[in-house]
């Protein structure tokens, strides 16, 4: 029998932004007493440029940095995959911490590309490291790394967990088509890691917000591969095993996401942009950052952007910005950082988080 197919056509925009869940109508909460004791981040050495795009599938170099802000990005070598990458940036979040690994009892990985199915890309990173821990993956895409910080957060504050090792990691150049011009150049492959224990009343999550609006979630999806859509020889001819984008829709829809739970978590806690020290957001193209920025008027020097030479590094974006933004010193102890990642499911997470 011949495997199923699937519609390729998206939702008209119009009927797609009606139907999504607006993220004032998601709950604003609160998880003090918990901070971040180390970070790390991790990038393959395999740099890939848009004039090594243009040479390799004729894509216009001009085009992409105009579209999107990308000057280049990273890929993984055949022989890592996103364990690996994960591996190596928990490393230097160890390094970087005071406390001893062997205080880690919790791994949390945000990834959308794991190593197989199963077991869990969490529980090859614990092996790797040698760690006597429980260990979860959490699958909310370019959104994972706020879910799986926020789900680590609660097990450390409610004393189930004393060290917390929270990784986002993703492969994206294994899932990519790269005869589709329109998603193949904005993706690279990397990692991030932090390090999550206890601490005072004045740090931690002073307020979040995390969303999922399932009916937007044949914008940006990958249908083969999974239990609705085994992968076929029939499916892969259809190329359904790699990511499909409606570009138009999921522009349109980040940036709505992006501002109004900005501003929804911002006036729960009683703050306005002139409060905040740093913005990162999830790192998915210029022109959403920019114009998110611009309608919640937060300047230039406010926000931290490495977007030009890593491209969107999914659930890896966030926290290869964070520790990348604090080897530069951005931002100090008591310092307000704003983090929002939005992405497929469709899902969406944004935090004030007091350093």
């Amino acid at each position: 029998m011949a495997s199923p197919s699937i519609n390729r056509k998206s939702t008209r925009i119009d009927e797609a932004s009606r139907r999504l869940i607006s993220p004032s109508h998601n709950r604003i909460r609160a998880l003090p007493g918990i901070q971040i004791v180390g970070m790390g981040s991790y990038l393959p050495e395999q740099i890939v440029s848009n004039e090594q795009l243009n040479q390799d599938y004729g894509f216009d170099p001009d085009w992409i940095f105009q579209r999107t802000g990308i000057r280049e990005r990273r890929y993984a070598l055949p022989e890592q995959a996103t364990s690996d990458l994960c591996f190596h940036a928990a490393q230097k979040a160890i390094e970087d911490s005071d406390v001893p690994a062997d205080d880690i009892d919790l791994v949390v990985v945000a990834t959308f590309t794991p190593d197989m199915a199963f077991p869990s890309t969490a529980c090859l990173v614990q092996s790797k490291l040698g760690l006597n821990a429980a260990a979860m993956d959490i699958q909310a895409a370019c959104s994972g790394f706020m879910y799986a910080m926020i789900t680590a957060a609660q097990y450390v504050a409610t004393g189930c967990s004393n060290l917390a090792l929270v990784i986002g990691g993703d492969c994206n150049s294994r899932i990519l088509n790269p005869k589709d011009q329109g998603t193949f150049p904005l993706f690279g492959d990397g990692a991030g890691a932090v390090l999550i224990s206890r601490g005072s009343k004045q740090q931690g999550l002073m307020a979040y917000q995390l969303g999922s609006d399932g009916s937007g979630g044949h914008l940006l999806q990958k249908p083969a591969g999974g239990s609705r859509l085994p992968i076929s020889n029939e499916l892969i001819a259809q190329d359904m095993q790699y990511l499909q984008m409606d570009g138009r829709a999921v522009f349109k829809w980040a940036i709505r996401i992006l501002t109004d739970s900005i501003e929804e978590v911002l006036a729960a806690h009683g703050k306005d942009v002139d409060d905040i020290s740093l913005m990162i957001a999830h790192q998915a193209n210029i022109r959403i950052l920019k114009a998110a920025t611009d309608v919640l008027t937060i300047p230039a020097n406010r926000t931290f952007n490495n977007l030009d030479r890593y491209g969107n590094t999914s659930s890896a974006s966030i926290p290869i910005a964070l520790d990348e933004a604090y080897r530069e010193n951005r931002f100090k102890r008591d310092d307000l950082l704003l983090l929002s990642g939005f992405g497929a499911g469709l899902t969406w997470g944004t935090a004030l988080f007091q350093w």
